[in-house]
């Protein structure tokens, strides 16, 4: 990867606007036709269902790095390839960008793709200093996905200097406990037998049946993200402000307990 990434805490830190260098590595050729498609998801899993796009002044005013060839609500863009197609999922309403997978330089064994990531993390009604996840799909032509690739991304003016100072927090809270997990895998279905010896809850496995092709679509994303935070070290944590059912305060006879919704996260 291009641009200061950080190996450390599977970090990209770039420039708003600025190439960065993405190299893809596989094991077997993919088939004619694949693709490379780059999406971006938030972090945290009370923001997961929300989509990922550009703020108002960006997405107005344009800049540096607008070729005209992507959506202007686009975050994720690629530069140099006109083969680039920008996606606007019709269920989910997330952005994507695929391209045609291409084979190795002669030389080299990675396949190189040049990423712009087109607002700051700290641009208000946009990201809005919420941490988001880019995470790239190898997809044969019909659609099955061959491999994926997660990694956090920090859009800012000194990466060099917020990677260093992340970089040093991280180690003086004693590092990711097990280590951050560099690639994900689907998780292994359990037998039988073992499911019903299971005794942490949090391994049990469960079948939900949801009516409606929307609604199972926005719940297979948010899955699929709280298995992203997962591996990389971040169990979700509630929203701020809400409590349990049940917890707090009774109200007195005959008055109404009025409860005033928690403020949104300020991160």
């Amino acid at each position: 990867m291009g641009g200061p990434y950080s190996p450390e805490l599977n970090k990209l830190y770039c420039r708003r606007a600025k190439p960065c260098l993405v190299q893809v590595r596989v094991g077997v050729p993919p088939p004619p036709g694949a693709l490379l498609r780059a999406v971006a998801i938030y972090k945290k899993s009370e923001h997961v269902a929300e989509v990922v796009r550009r703020c108002p002044h960006h997405e107005r005013n344009g800049g540096a790095g607008d070729d005209g060839l992507a959506p202007a609500q686009h975050l994720i863009q690629v530069e140099g390839n006109p083969q680039a197609r920008y996606h606007d999922d019709e269920t989910t309403k997330r952005h994507s960008v695929a391209v045609p997978y291409e084979p190795p330089e002669v030389g080299s064994d990675c396949t190189t793709v040049l990423y712009n990531f087109m607002c700051n993390s700290s641009c208000m009604g946009g990201m809005n200093r919420r941490p988001i996840l880019a995470i790239l799909t190898l997809e044969a032509p019909g659609g099955q996905i061959l491999g994926r690739r997660c990694f956090e991304v920090r859009v800012c003016a000194c990466p060099g200097r917020d990677r260093k100072i992340e970089e040093e927090n991280f180690r003086k809270r004693g590092g990711a406990k097990g280590g951050a997990k560099r690639a994900l895998s689907p998780p292994a279905e359990a037998p039988e037998s073992s499911k019903k010896r299971v005794l942490n809850p949090d391994q049990e496995v469960f079948c939900l049946q949801v009516r409606g092709r929307r609604r199972y679509e926005m719940l297979k994303e948010i899955n699929r993200a709280l298995e992203v935070s997962e591996a990389m070290g971040t169990p979700p944590r509630p929203a701020k402000g809400r409590r349990p059912r049940g917890e707090g305060l009774l109200p007195r006879c005959g008055k109404k307990l009025l409860l005033k919704g928690g403020a949104g996260d300020s991160d």
